[in-house]
């Protein structure tokens, strides 16, 4: 075996490639599973423990000027012009970076020009109970308001479960618990059984807000409301208030803000008349005041709602609200600069 191992050195010695490939094929035949080097350490494993002491460095410098030549075989031709070497898998397709969503983007405003106006934030279950989306805001078993509401209910009866329509429950949560003053900005997931179409959705989202104080009247509502939609929509926004009804506020309105998509020349988005709706608001129903246990003849308050969608349609300019809840990467994306 002596005069074997000396006879490959110098055959080692004499190794040449062309190329990566012929490189390769002189790696498996002197180091490969079944190589001439893996080979001659198949049989030393069955030498004399004598000829193994003799044997075993000149084996050892075999296998080591074999890694060297193969090694320079292949850092030659891998230099080599044309040649291909390394890793040929094809790079991965790189995900491109999303985008918040424009709802949750709006969202964030509102609760942000709230909150410097010095509002908390609240918020609470989406599947409630008839106390706290209904009777506690002053609707009576029997009152239509509640077939206005177009509710899913989970369970009918006398502890009827249902998921909220509007997130004025979660400002009952909050008259329960605290005691004037109260203000908070509640936002939420609501829903309601209506005709999905360009203006209307069985989901979407509002944020509902509440004062309560002494001496609070209509028009630090109307103030409030003023600076909410000229900090969103700009300095020359105008609002209108429209008297309205609803159960938990009297008196009650509708608020309309001057529509940017059109100018005010009318568009299919404000029906042609220049204006958008964005909430509805009022003065809290004394009922309501007393039914969470707070004096209504020393305190009152107002509440507003509005729909993120609605407002995120004019904010955006996006004509069609189906399009929030589709998710199609090249709608959103265009909200990516946004941020």
């Amino acid at each position: 075996m002596q005069n074997k191992i000396q006879r490959l050195l110098k055959e080692v010695e004499t190794l040449a490639a062309k190329s990566v490939q012929e490189a390769e094929e002189i790696r498996v035949q002197w180091l490969g599973k079944k190589g001439v080097v893996t080979v001659l350490f198949d049989e030393f494993k069955n030498l004399s423990a004598a000829e193994k002491r003799v044997l075993g460095q000149a084996l050892n410098a075999l296998k080591t000027a074999a890694q060297e030549k193969i090694a320079a075989l292949r850092e030659v031709t891998e230099q080599a012009p044309g040649s291909v070497s390394g890793d040929c898998t094809p790079p991965g397709i790189p995900h491109p970076f999303g985008a918040r969503h424009p709802i949750a983007m709006v969202r964030n405003e509102i609760i942000g020009i709230f909150k410097r106006s010095g509002y908390t934030l609240a918020e609470g279950p989406e599947i409630e109970d008839d106390w706290h989306v209904f009777s506690a805001l002053n609707f009576p078993p029997e009152h239509p308001a509640r077939d206005m509401q177009d509710t899913f209910f989970i369970r009918q009866g006398d502890n009827a479960v249902l998921l909220r329509t509007h997130t004025s429950s979660v400002q009952v949560r909050k008259m329960e618990t605290q005691q004037p003053p109260v203000r908070v900005i509640c936002p939420g997931r609501v829903f309601r059984n209506e005709a999905i179409s360009a203006r209307a959705h069985c989901i979407f989202h509002q944020v509902e807000g509440l004062y309560i104080d002494e001496n609070v009247s209509f028009a630090d509502l109307k103030q409030a409301i003023l600076y909410f939609a000229q900090e969103l929509f700009g300095a020359d926004t105008k609002i209108r208030l429209r008297p309205s009804y609803f159960p938990f506020t009297e008196p009650s309105a509708e608020v309309d803000v001057s529509c940017n998509i059109c100018g005010g020349k009318g568009c299919n988005i404000c029906k042609g008349t220049g204006w958008l709706e964005i909430m509805g608001c009022g003065m809290v129903d004394p009922n309501v005041l007393e039914a969470n246990h707070i004096d209504s003849g020393k305190y009152t308050g107002f509440a507003f709602g509005m729909g993120i969608e609605r407002i995120a349609m004019l904010k955006w300019q996006v004509r069609d609200l189906r399009l929030y809840f589709e998710n199609d990467v090249r709608f959103l994306q265009q909200f990516a600069t946004a941020l």
